[in-house]
């Protein structure tokens, strides 16, 4: 079940979001399921219906639901695909921060290793591979 921080500088929306992206890549929230209601994911969040909408709605962004009104909102086919390609976009702020670390005087082997030890404890084990 998707979790919030409130002390988290991260916005509400995007840890519900992202805590749905989590999901569906560890195989908890398959391609077809059926979304909680945005009134019952906020009565379980404790949090504003509102910024479940936002999340949603951010979810959609990425193409991970679709929406149908009077309907709900459903995982979609390829929800995945979408969420993996989303991230590999993210590259270019991993090689910002290397140059970052490099200009620091941070050893290369030091900076491998942390990515090495995020790998490590991601627990690839628990992610589907498609």
């Amino acid at each position: 079940m998707v979790t919030i921080d409130k002390f988290s500088r991260t916005p509400v929306y995007e840890q519900i979001a992202d805590g749905f992206c989590r999901e569906v890549l560890c195989g908890l929230m398959p391609e077809g399921a059926q979304m909680p209601s945005v009134r019952e994911l906020s009565v379980l969040l404790a949090t504003n219906p509102n910024t479940v909408q936002k999340a949603y709605l951010e979810l959609d962004r990425r193409g991970v639901i679709s929406s149908a009104p009077g309907v709900g909102s459903f995982i979609r086919t390829g929800a995945a695909d979408a969420i993996r390609e989303n991230m590999k976009s993210r590259m270019s702020e991993i090689a910002a921060i290397a140059k970052e670390l490099a200009l620091a005087g941070i050893p290369e082997e030091e900076a491998l290793n942390c990515i090495r030890s995020a790998y490590r404890d991601s627990d690839q084990s628990k992610i589907k591979k498609e």
